[in-house]
């Protein structure tokens, strides 16, 4: 991944992260091209119909704005399996075991390819939010068809 994009995925995980903290739990994407525009959707968590509209209204734009890269990061819960980690929706309710709150993101510029990571969280006594820094995943990842920013990432680069 080259610079410019990790300082994108720094920049959309730090808004996620500031959502979090008032409450808020958006998905948000920053396309980059010649003009930089930032897209969020407040329901993406909702369900497979919101994500998939979130998703294609951006891949939409970054055609209109000849965007050459762009990032999208989302809160989910993250279940350590043994077999590997399952994503599943944000949701306030308690976390069982195995679980952690993170924002999940991905990344993809035109001449470098894509990636994904993460950057987990816990919470104080209170219920704040004390955020780990923004990392890529260091074990093989296939997403699967629900992954923050997969359909996106499929209508830019099937063309």
């Amino acid at each position: 991944m080259n610079d410019i994009t990790w300082t994108l995925v720094i920049d959309v995980v730090n808004r996620v992260q500031q959502s979090i903290r008032m409450t808020d739990y958006p998905a948000i994407v920053i396309l980059d091209a010649d003009r930089r525009q930032i897209l969020s959707d407040y329901d993406y968590v909702h369900g497979e119909h919101t994500r998939v509209d979130f998703e294609t209204r951006a891949a939409d734009r970054a055609r209109a704005l000849h965007a050459r890269r762009f990032t999208l990061a989302v809160p989910q819960i993250i279940e350590m399996r043994p077999d590997g980690l399952q994503a599943h929706p944000f949701s306030v309710r308690p976390l069982r075991d195995g679980e952690q709150e993170c924002v999940v993101w991905t990344a993809y510029d035109a001449t470098d390819g894509v990636d994904y990571g993460w950057a987990p969280h816990s919470r104080r006594p209170d219920g704040q939010p004390v955020f780990d820094e923004p990392s890529t995943f260091h074990l093989p990842a296939r997403p699967g068809d629900g992954f923050p920013g997969l359909r996106l990432l499929q209508l830019l680069t099937d063309e």
